[in-house]
């Protein structure tokens, strides 16, 4: 295992140089073939033709002399992503190559509303995700018919939006005759890191996105023991704290809708319920709580950015906030308390400072530094136990033993240097996803589907009844047991 990312990873296929002025290379020519069938393919996948022809599809082909197979004797997948707000693909192959990859992201709409509306993010998947798909391919040069496999999330993730991903792959792998490989979002999360760095099973994961907070040991491609988790709000994708008004269901980010598992059910009458997305639940609801859309320097700023950026400018010893969860021995996680306290520091603050809510206070920085220190504290301790855990259980390697951080607090640097404290004493590494791969993306997706391909793990020839699952555990679940150890932590020094 080596923290040294891969040579020749990470990297879009370039775009070749055009041919001169009235001389087309075959190559260019080849390549509008290719994108022609792409969209005939893609379209009918989409809905768009009732009645599309794959004879026009093999006489595209034939015209540019063009040779499937040839150029692509790898396995080659493409991974398609709608599990949240982003409709992301790319196309990745077995080396680690990222062919080509396209995302679009609904930041923009969703912070109108303060979070994130399912049944327009939905709408928005709908009326993107073809472009997506086909601008991957595009980028990537690779022809559908030369795909090995089409992988897309199923699973855990907003159901309105899970099922905009589920349908249209299901309708292109039919017309393609591939292979599906249905993705658990934080299974692609967790083994991101071994696209981009040399990373060996078994290592332990710390993964907080998608409605989630959990550690986690990976022992392999889809083979995960559970040390701990969130026991209430998470890190991620979370509903706020309008959802018990809503009529809206589901928890951890997942809307269930009062639905079969991967069937939508009736859509309330009344639209009120929000989802918000970012780095941290509790990030995002003490930003909100702050009203820092009003603070000058965070008004385009999602929650969790908000309080990164402003903590730097804080003194975090001003207020005194105890780390959730301190004499419990196990894995777990839990923030609700943390939230309750710092919703009384802010109300006091706005007494004190003659602040209506909904104002800024000139106390905001100071609040989010402490919030931040907590958090970053309650994280270390929680990760800290579970290597202790696996050191003494012999379930990591006793030298060369690897700590992966992914999901969008892996891009939050504090945090990241609380947890390298905790790896510095455990004598780990500390390895973390480049940012743009800790969010929600196609590549993670497309990899995903490579490791089960290259493992002959999940892959479907026969799709007939496959469902999507917007609630769905991560693993075997050992959490009991790492309480029953009772491992006493040792005390350190969070100097950061």
């Amino acid at each position: 295992m080596t923290s040294r990312p891969a040579p020749g990873r990470l990297q879009p296929r370039q775009a070749e140089r055009p041919p001169a002025e009235g001389a087309e290379a075959p190559a260019a020519r080849a390549q509008g073939t290719i994108n022609r069938a792409s969209m005939l393919i893609l379209s009918k996948a989409a809905g768009v033709f009732s009645k599309p022809s794959k004879r026009k599809i093999y006489e595209y082909l034939r015209s540019s002399n063009f040779h499937p197979g040839k150029a692509f004797l790898h396995k080659v997948v493409l991974g398609i992503e709608t599990s949240c707000d982003d409709t992301a693909a790319a196309v990745v192959d077995e080396a680690g190559n990222v062919l080509g990859e396209a995302i679009h992201s609904q930041t923009e709409v969703h912070l109108k509303t303060g979070g994130i509306v399912p049944p327009v993010a939905q709408q928005l998947h709908r009326e993107n995700i073809q472009r997506i798909v086909q601008e991957a391919l595009s980028a990537s040069r690779v022809p559908p018919s030369e795909l090995s496999a089409v992988a897309t999330t199923t699973m855990p993730g907003l159901a309105l939006s899970l099922g905009v991903g589920l349908s249209f792959s299901l309708q292109l792998v039919g017309r393609l005759k591939k292979p599906f490989i249905p993705i658990h979002h934080m299974e692609a999360h967790a083994l991101t890191i071994r696209l981009t760095n040399e990373v060996e099973f078994p290592f332990l994961v710390l993964l907080i996105s998608g409605g989630h907070c959990l550690l986690a040991l990976v022992r392999g491609v889809a083979d995960f023991l559970l040390l701990g988790k969130s026991l209430d709000i998470a890190p991620g994708d979370m509903l706020d704290k309008w959802k018990s008004n809503s009529g809206w269901g589901g928890s951890a980010g997942c809307c269930q809708l009062g639905c079969q598992k991967g069937r939508p059910g009736r859509l309330p009458d009344q639209l009120s319920a929000v989802f918000v997305k970012a780095e941290h639940v509790l990030f995002v609801q003490v930003a909100r709580r702050l009203s820092l859309t009003k603070h000058p320097e965070c008004t385009a700023m999602s929650g969790g950015k908000a309080i990164e950026h402003l903590a730097k400018q804080g003194n975090r010893l001003r207020f005194d906030l105890t780390p959730p969860m301190h004499r419990a021995k196990n894995c777990d996680f839990s923030f609700t308390g943390l939230q309750h306290a710092v919703n009384k520091i802010i109300t006091q603050k706005e007494k004190e400072e003659g602040v209506e809510q909904g104002q800024v206070l000139a106390s905001a920085a100071d609040i989010a530094a402490a919030v931040q220190h907590t958090t970053a504290c309650h994280l270390a301790k929680r990760t800290h136990r579970a290597l202790l855990f696996c050191q003494q259980r012999g379930l990591l390697p006793p030298s060369n033993a690897a700590l992966v951080v992914s999901g969008g607090v892996a891009s939050n640097f504090y945090i990241r240097k609380a947890l390298e404290l905790v790896t510095n004493a455990t004598q780990c590494a500390l390895l973390c996803p480049p940012p743009r791969l800790c969010t929600d993306n196609g590549v993670m997706i497309a990899w995903n589907g490579i490791e089960r391909l290259r493992a002959g793990v999940g892959i479907l020839y026969d799709t007939e009844g496959v469902r999507y699952e917007p609630k769905c555990p991560l693993g075997v679940d050992i959490s009991k047991e790492v309480g029953e150890a009772a491992i006493k932590v040792p005390q350190l020094k969070m100097k950061i």
